[in-house]
């Protein structure tokens, strides 16, 4: 079997958009030619600033959204396109967890009978079986039987997306891509819901793409991060390597944010000013304009990311490909 369960090469996503009815058009990238894969059981984390494309990515990695150019690739098969009879026979391999879990549940329907939604659609059981399969999944995510009788709305915000995460899995998924699934919760039941999530990878061996801007996380649920920027991925290596070396200077501002105890704020590296207007792309390095090691090559000409060594990848012209890791050019 192929331990690679999701590829995507060079994927390109653009939208076109007017001010107004009279104003010319203008073409937004959002995501800019990005390759990634995800090897089964495992967890790629994708951080970055609102706006760098980390969405986009999820939905396009799902087929939720065709890309501009470039493909997507699901158990060494091509990803089929939208609305066809092989795009729905992949929904029920593949799920996405939501930021809001309100607003991906019916508040007119109890949460028993949205869990068991998946499995109808799919033909999955009888009606008994069914309802034993939504018992189960209320328990494998930390809830009661009873509760499949409540409405959304009488739940607590983490109990409620437990539920998207039990309806998720009810097909028993090879993927969920989980976009900002914790980002709405207190820091307590983040904690919780971190933890579910990372036990039902090990139970029933799921693979996940984890977005979040949230890098502690990120860091305590991914075997890889790739960092984002602008629609472009601009490094990518073990967890462990990009929290304990980070390359490129806009990943060592966002770790610098990560409070680590006994380490002065100073050390904080503070970014200048706000990630450009996607529709007015910077030339060269789109992070140029806020980069303090930025020089004339990063202002004209755009980096590639490339290989720092196996295991790590970076796109940026001050980091030398034949450099030890961390030292610039």
């Amino acid at each position: 079997m192929n331990s690679t369960l999701l590829a995507a090469e060079n994927l390109v996503k653009t939208y076109t958009s007017r001010r107004g009815p009279f104003s010319p058009a203008s073409t937004v990238r959002a995501v800019d030619g990005i390759s990634l894969s995800l090897a089964r059981a495992k967890t790629l984390g994708i951080v970055g600033e609102s706006g760098s494309g980390k969405s986009t990515t999820g939905r396009l990695v799902l087929g939720l959204e065709q890309p501009t150019a470039g493909k997507v690739s699901f158990d060494g098969t091509r990803m089929p396109r939208e609305k066809t009879a092989e795009w729905r026979g992949l929904r029920a391999r593949m799920q996405l967890v939501y930021q809001d879990p309100l607003a991906a549940l019916d508040r007119r329907l109890t949460i028993g009978v949205q869990i068991g939604e998946p499995l109808e659609i799919h033909a999955i059981g009888t009606g008994e079986e069914r309802k034993e399969r939504v018992i189960a999944l209320l328990k494998a995510v930390g809830l009661r039987a009873d509760q499949a009788d409540r409405y959304p709305h009488e739940l607590s915000g983490g109990q409620r997306q437990r539920v998207v995460i039990a309806r998720a899995i009810a097909c028993e998924p090879e993927l969920l891509v989980c976009d900002e699934p914790v980002s709405a919760l207190d820091v307590s039941i983040q904690a919780q819901v971190v933890n579910l999530l990372r036990d039902l990878q090990e139970e029933r061996g799921i693979a996940m793409i984890f977005i979040s801007h949230d890098l502690k996380v990120v860091r305590n649920i991914s075997d890889r991060v790739a960092v984002m920027y602008l629609g472009r991925i601009v490094e990518e290596a073990s967890s462990d390597e990009i929290f304990r070396e980070p390359l490129h200077p806009y990943t060592q501002a966002l770790v610098s944010s990560v409070p680590v105890p006994g380490t002065p704020l100073k050390q904080r590296i503070i970014l200048q000013g706000e990630p450009p207007n996607p529709a007015a792309r910077p030339t060269g390095c789109a992070f140029h304009p806020r980069c303090r090691h930025g020089n004339a090559r990063c202002r004209g000409e755009t980096p590639e990311l490339l290989p720092i060594d196996r295991d790590h990848s970076v796109a940026c012209h001050l980091v030398a490909s034949d450099a030890p890791a961390g030292r610039m050019m």
